[in-house]
């Protein structure tokens, strides 16, 4: 048994000869940044999805249905999506997933770290490790993995490199533990305007900081949110898809006075932040003429600082520093922010 389970996509040429994983470069690389976040190699279970090299080159589509046969998913393995776009992995390597299975079982780690798309969609059925990577997640084994880039992709891409050391370190804390902890958080949704009074005289008025951020459609904003502190968020609905008309204010005196509450909250001599806030800002200014003259940071921008080479998007941002789940992932609608896109 182990605390950690590190799964890889498959054989290299150099493993293949010595028929162990992450014994060329790659490993080199993954033993280094492993070491660097306090993680042990040698303490780690190490195995791949596939305990084979791809032939005739190392590109696992080669384990795939070929292109043309009618039906590919029908030749794929049962029960298991592509592993990209319209390609199947071929039945025939069944034997290889049961026993990365076995293993995994058998170790019983508090984590699993899923190294590539390959080795996601061996454990969740998905592949899309951008999409997926820096997020604790369950896999259908019970077991909680941690997907991030593989090694060989940082050779190609050395930018990767320190989105790969974060993801890291977040392994290190999980590893302690086996269940996936998120945090807990009270979020006011649907409020009357009684509510928005409450919470800002329990929440907001003795809080010293306030976050706010705006969802927007075209030129309309749709809501707006206020979160004083990391365990409570407030949302003030302008736009809703319950009603024919679309407005969630049923009269225009109460969508006068919540216009009111969030322009007195935007006015607050507090501490207040945002995500790609410089936006946020101009846009309650051009759009309703509210101003937000206390504005003190913009978390784009101080992640920005800190470590220019990476993205900054605020679902990238809620990979790195937070035990959020994917909410990215999450959405059903097509309102999105220009920072999204």
């Amino acid at each position: 048994m182990t605390d950690i389970v590190i799964v890889g996509e498959a054989w290299g040429r150099e493993e293949a000869e010595v028929c162990q994983p992450f014994v060329g470069a790659s490993g080199r690389l993954l033993k280094a940044l492993l070491s660097s976040v306090g993680i042990a190699y040698g303490e780690c279970y190490v195995t791949n999805v596939f305990n084979l090299q791809p032939k005739p080159t190392n590109d696992i589509s080669n384990l795939c249905v070929p292109r043309g046969v009618p039906n590919p998913k029908k030749h794929g393995l049962e029960g298991m999506k592509a592993v990209a776009s319209g390609r199947y992995i071929r039945a025939e390597f069944q034997p290889e997933l049961d026993r990365l299975y076995r293993e995994i079982k058998n170790e019983k780690p508090n984590l699993v770290i899923a190294l590539g798309g390959t080795a996601l969609w061996a454990l969740t059925g998905q592949a899309k490790i951008k999409a997926n990577r820096g997020t604790v997640i369950e896999s259908h084994l019970g077991f909680k993995i941690l997907p991030t880039y593989h090694p060989a992709a940082i050779l190609r891409q050395w930018n990767l490199r320190p989105i790969l050391m974060a993801d890291l370190g977040k392994a290190a804390d999980e590893s302690r533990f086996p269940d996936i902890r998120r945090p807990s958080r009270a979020i006011w949704i649907e409020p009357t305007l009684g509510d928005i009074e409450q919470f800002y005289l329990e929440h907001i008025s003795p809080s010293p900081d306030l976050s706010i951020d705006l969802e927007t459609a075209g030129n309309q904003i749709t809501c707006v949110g206020f979160a004083p502190t990391t365990s409570v968020a407030l949302v003030i609905p302008f736009l809703t898809q319950s009603h024919p008309d679309g407005n969630y204010w049923r009269s225009h005196a109460d969508e006068v006075r919540a216009w009111g509450w969030v322009r007195r909250f935007c006015a607050l001599r507090k501490r207040i932040v945002g995500q790609n806030f410089l936006y946020d800002i101009n846009f309650l200014w051009r759009t309703v003429g509210i101003p937000v003259p206390h504005a003190a940071e913009d978390t784009m921008l101080l992640h920005h600082a800190l470590q220019p080479e990476m993205e900054k998007g605020l679902g990238f941002l809620g990979s790195v520093y937070t035990n959020e789940s994917s909410w990215k992932m999450m959405r059903k609608t097509d309102t999105v922010k220009r920072e999204d896109t």
